[in-house]
């Protein structure tokens, strides 16, 4: 854990709203996340638009840059950063929609499903 914090960054490239992190704990606890475990945000080149939003647990790998963000240990691939930077991720829980959505000043165009974005 000591080395987690000596790579910690003081700022975050992304937010995380309230709802969102309260909904990423009931899913940890419900799927039994394990504790060394981190929210990993971050992107892989796919989707209608180019490229998708991960979001999901995972362990550091190498080249992970670490933040805490509302109380919540998070780490993104440090080349994802130019694609993220400023962007909001949200939970929403309404009769339209539900489900986690990514707010994100970078993309220059987005898909119908929310997941997918060009830069």
């Amino acid at each position: 854990m000591n080395t987690v914090l000596e790579n910690t960054t003081a700022t975050a490239p992304v937010a995380i709203t309230d709802s969102a992190v309260e909904q990423l704990h009931q899913i940890r606890v419900q799927e039994n996340i394990p504790a060394d475990y981190f929210l990993r945000v971050g992107v892989k080149g796919g989707g209608c638009s180019g490229f998708t939003y991960v979001l999901g647990f995972d362990q550091v790998q190498d080249n992970d840059d670490h933040f805490e963000i509302n109380g919540l240990p998070v780490v993104m691939n440090k080349a994802h950063a130019i694609y993220l930077l400023g962007m909001e991720v949200d939970f929403v829980n309404g009769l339209d929609n539900r489900g986690f959505t990514f707010n994100n000043p970078n993309a220059t165009s987005t898909c119908g499903c929310g997941t997918s974005f060009a830069a």
